[in-house]
């Protein structure tokens, strides 16, 4: 396990690369929510049609969602659609496996893993995470019982810890665990305190701060920061 911190202008631009890389060599992705991933998204497709890729034997896997309609504007799928499927519809898209949140938490999660199951599970190629202010990825929030799960690669999630307040689906920590390469976006000042919990040297698993939960599971796990949300790691550390 090894752990890059990389201090970058625009970070998802790097993740924009990353992507394309991937997806030309067909791997499975999983997919976060977020602002940053949704710019990443949206150069992605630009950089593929420009390119003239094909993307056809990626497969797009989801790390979390809200229980809510696809079309829903705080759905991550409907994000999704938006910034990275509909812009490349005009040509052969990846697979791309939803998770389907308006069945519910629970019913959502069995569904999910079902796919999982049937798809080997995988090992995902690359694995986009974000870090919210309150330190948690994915929708694995703060003390919750998600945490100390260990067998399961998908639960529902009865009860958000951050907004919006509405129930969700999330991959486990054992899921995560599947990644070869493990990206967490993150920008901005409000991230600054979580991320230098989770990721500063000699910072150890916590579960008040989710996200540093996953380091110790990855195979390779890089954090790409804009200098906002690098400003509170100990000198030395940011840079990248």
């Amino acid at each position: 396990m090894s752990v890059e911190i990389q201090v970058v202008e625009d970070p998802a631009s790097v993740c924009c690369a990353m992507l394309v890389d991937t997806a030309a060599r067909g791997g499975h992705i999983v997919l976060s929510g977020g602002s940053t991933p949704q710019a990443a998204y949206e150069q992605f497709a630009d950089a593929i049609r420009s390119a003239d890729l094909d993307v056809s034997k990626t497969t797009f896997w989801f790390g979390d969602e809200r229980c809510v309609p696809p079309d829903d504007e705080r759905s991550n799928y409907a994000m999704v659609k938006r910034s990275l499927l509909d812009p490349l519809s005009d040509r052969p898209l990846p697979a791309v496996h939803r998770m389907k949140g308006e069945l519910g938490p629970d019913e959502a999660a069995a569904a999910y893993e079902r796919e999982l199951d049937a798809a080997g599970p995988p090992d995902f190629d690359l694995v986009l995470l974000g870090v919210g202010p309150d330190g948690h990825t994915e929708s694995l929030f703060p003390d919750q019982p998600s945490l100390q799960e260990r067998s399961r690669l998908v639960l529902g999630v009865q009860q958000a810890g951050f907004e919006p307040f509405v129930s969700r689906v999330t991959l486990t920590l054992p899921a995560l665990a599947r990644g070869r390469r493990l990206v967490f976006l993150a920008a901005g000042e409000s991230k600054a305190r979580p991320v230098a919990a989770a990721f500063a040297a000699g910072a150890k698993p916590d579960p008040h701060v989710p996200s540093s939960l996953v380091p110790p599971l990855g195979r390779e796990v890089l954090v790409l920061l804009d200098s906002s949300a690098a400003h509170e790691l100990p000198l030395g550390e940011e840079a990248g």
